[in-house]
Parts: structure tokens; C-alpha cells; sequence
């Protein structure tokens, strides 16, 4: 890395670690900023940026007293980057040699929240309880996610899409659990390729599709996506329900549903309803009480099980911010439940790994609805031959099952 690079760098990590902004808008906003800046670089300096957010804790330790963004810049290339001092004559400054030599081999501490890449935030309040389990699970968040495909069965079965993508030059294989998904090596660009064009393939990670697989729509049900975003488990709902029946895609932003229509457009779905909401007590959402065979709430949450694409969370997030979430979550699976017909289905899912947002958010509804009941995950995935066994609810580790973290648990209304 050349000095002009690294100056780029050491501003990119001072706007990032203000926390204020999500680290990938920071990175969009600096290179529309400097849209002079060649592939290669842009490249160097994302990948360095997001290195050093995914082992920040480590890094700051490596630093010690005299952190600052220099610094942290410089630990990253060569403990994280693998730089040698070499390859940062002129970068460095000659008292910081002996610092930087110091740091390549340092072992690490003691410190759980080091050796796992965990502020103790969310240590704290974490499932595992294991040190050796935390320390699996971070080093599995600080990993790189691969890109996984799913295939829009309507229009192409994945055996086929496998074959047309190797022969185009992608490598890529089935993914292990989702019957629709696929893995591709490495990052290839995809918006021009003829399969994403036709609408045959979306970008979506595999645990995203397992709950869509759990809502388990059929053709011609009413079914609900209740927080639906930008429509990723939209269209796979969709899908499932060989576009007959009646699906609404009910969200919040205006920005997100736009984000639906050129998705829909491509996918051939003729029957999904997007509608703004403004809450989810919307006069929209109380039209359908008791109306709807299946109702996926894909819960807006800390996004911690995430952190593979987005480590800046663990520091964006608090225990103030999550328990704010735990109201959102308890209010709108409570008023997405009125929506479920007698033998319907709800699916309550998150990306998070922390059972407040998770476990007792359902055991508190399972409580005060006595009408509901758990069904078992692992047996629902079963039904659909689906070869993985969680427990009653599904819960995914990206170092178990390379996949971001999710947690779903799938409710019924009893007669």
C-alpha cells in the first residue's frame, strides 16, 4: 500500500469509527467523494476498512494507549492483511518499526472479548456461555460470507441454473441445506448476467431462504409478508405459491417497497400486493384479520447475526438499543398474529443472535396467546427434506452452518 492509499484509508476508518452512519454508506459517500479513485484501490481500501472493524477489538489492544485511526490502520495491514514491513517502507514512520515488528507474532490476551472479536456488550448477552463457544461463534462473524444465489423455481430448477452458471464461467455449487440456494465462488458482478436479468436468480443468503422454506405457502393462500423490506423472502413466498393466491408485502418504507418493484418485475410474479404501511396497527393490516394462512414477521432487530457484512453493528447497537427493539418486536408479532387464521401458520424470524430478541420474545407471546402453539423446526425441515436439525426453533451460526446468523420460530393458531 502506497502512501496516497493509505491517507484514503486513515480518513475511510476516521468517518467509519464515529459509529454515526453505517460503514458502507461511509465507504459509497468517500468513493463518490474521490470517484477518481481506480478498482484496485477502492478495492485495497474497503477490504483494510472492513478488516479493521471486524477485528477492532483485537486491533485497539494491539494499539494500546496511543490508539488512533494511524494506528489501527497500520495493525490491520500487518496483523490482519498479512503485510510485511517491506511492503510499507515510506508508510510507516521509523519509531513506529519496533511497535509494528512487535505485532505481527503478538499472542492474544486473556480477554474474552479479544480472542473473540465480541465487545462485551454482546458477550453479555449471548446464548453461549461456553468461552470456547463465543470464541468460535466471533471468529465465524469475522469471517468473509460467501454470495449465495437462490433460484426463482418458477422459471428454472436449480440443477439447470448450476450447470447454465458453471458454463458461463462461475463457479459455484448447491448450497448444503436450501433446496433453492446456491453458493458461488469468489464475487462475481452478476446484474448483466442473462439468469439475473431473466429473473431466474436472486442474490439471497441460504438462512434467508430457510425461512421463507418454513412459512411453508401453498397455492392459492392468503399469505402475509409482514415486514417485507426490499422483498427478498417475498418473492420466494411467491414462488412457493406458483404466483396464484393473494401475497401482501406490507413495510414501513416507501424506499424499501420501491426497492421491491424492478425484483418483482424480473421475478414474473403476478400476485403480490406491495402496500406502505405506516405501523403495524395500519387500518391496511387490521382489514386482514383472520383472513391469512401463513404470516412471515421478519422482525426489524440489532442485525448481529449480520456482522459478517456488517461488523460496524456490534458498535452501532447497545443493550439500550436492543431493549427499544424488544418493544418494536413485541408489538408488531402481536398484531401480525391477529392477521393468522384458525390452523394457520406464523413464522416470527430475526438475524440476530440474542435470545431477548429471539426466545423470549416468543415465550412472552406464547404466554399471553394461549391460542398459539410451537411447532418444531426441525420437523417442519424434515417435511421438506431438508437435512438440518436445530431443535423446536431454527437457530443458524455462521460457524456451524456458513450461513449469517437467524433465528426463527414457527407458531400456530390452535381451533
Amino acid at each position: 500500500m502506497g502512501t496516497k492509499q493509505f491517507e484514503q484509508l486513515d480518513k475511510v476508518l476516521h468517518a467509519m469509527l464515529r459509529f454515526d452512519r453505517p460503514a458502507d454508506a461511509v465507504l459509497s459517500a468517500f468513493f463518490r467523494e474521490n470517484n477518481k479513485l481506480g478498482a484496485s484501490d477502492r478495492h485495497l481500501i474497503a477490504e483494510t476498512a472492513f478488516a479493521c472493524l471486524r477485528h477492532l477489538e483485537l486491533l485497539r489492544h494491539l494499539c494500546g494507549e496511543r490508539i488512533n485511526t494511524r494506528r489501527l490502520a497500520l495493525a490491520t495491514l500487518v496483523r490482519i492483511g498479512g503485510s510485511n514491513l517491506r511492503e510499507l517502507e515510506g508508510v510507516f514512520k521509523e519509531n513506529e518499526r519496533e511497535w509494528l515488528a512487535s505485532i505481527k507474532g503478538a499472542e492474544l490476551p486473556a480477554e474474552l472479548n479479544v480472542r473473540s472479536g465480541l465487545p462485551g456488550w454482546v458477550i453479555g448477552l449471548l446464548a453461549e456461555q461456553e468461552e470456547g463457544d463465543v470464541v468460535a461463534l466471533g471468529k465465524g462473524l469475522a469471517s468473509a460470507a460467501p454470495l449465495d444465489l437462490r433460484v426463482n423455481s418458477l422459471k428454472m430448477r436449480r440443477d439447470e441454473a448450476v450447470v447454465y452458471l458453471r458454463d458461463s464461467g462461475i463457479e459455484c455449487e448447491p448450497t448444503p441445506y436450501s433446496p433453492l440456494g446456491i453458493r458461488l465462488k469468489g464475487k462475481p458482478a452478476l446484474s448483466k448476467h442473462p439468469l439475473f436479468v431473466q429473473g431466474a436468480i436472486e442474490v439471497q443468503d441460504e438462512g434467508s431462504q430457510l425461512l421463507g422454506l418454513l412459512t411453508g405457502a401453498r397455492r392459492g393462500e392468503m399469505v402475509v409478508d409482514f415486514c417485507a423490506g426490499a422483498g427478498g423472502k417475498t418473492l420466494l413466498l411467491g414462488a412457493q405459491m406458483a404466483s396464484t393466491g393473494r401475497l401482501y408485502a406490507f413495510d414501513i418504507s416507501e424506499k424499501r417497497l420501491a426497492n421491491l418493484k424492478p425484483r418483482l418485475a424480473r421475478s414474473g410474479l403476478s400476485n403480490v400486493h406491495s402496500t406502505l404501511i405506516a405501523h403495524e396497527n395500519d387500518t391496511k393490516v387490521k382489514r386482514l384479520a383472520g383472513k391469512a394462512d401463513r404470516v412471515l414477521v421478519d422482525a426489524p432487530c440489532s442485525g448481529l447475526g449480520t456482522l459478517r457484512r456488517n461488523p460496524d453493528l456490534k458498535y452501532r447497537q447497545s443493550p439500550e438499543s436492543v431493549a427499544e427493539l424488544n418493544q418494536k418486536q413485541t408489538a408488531i408479532l402481536a398484531s401480525a398474529a391477529r392477521l393468522v387464521r384458525t390452523g394457520g401458520r406464523l413464522v416470527y424470524a430475526t438475524c440476530s443472535l440474542l435470545p431477548a430478541e429471539n426466545q423470549a420474545i416468543v415465550e412472552a407471546f406464547l404466554a399471553a396467546n394461549p391460542g398459539f402453539s410451537l411447532l418444531p423446526a426441525n420437523a417442519l425441515l424434515a417435511e421438506q427434506k431438508i437435512a438440518l436439525d436445530t431443535g423446536d426453533y431454527l437457530s443458524l451460526r455462521p460457524h456451524l452452518h456458513n450461513s449469517d446468523g437467524f433465528f426463527a420460530a414457527v407458531l400456530q393458531r390452535n381451533a
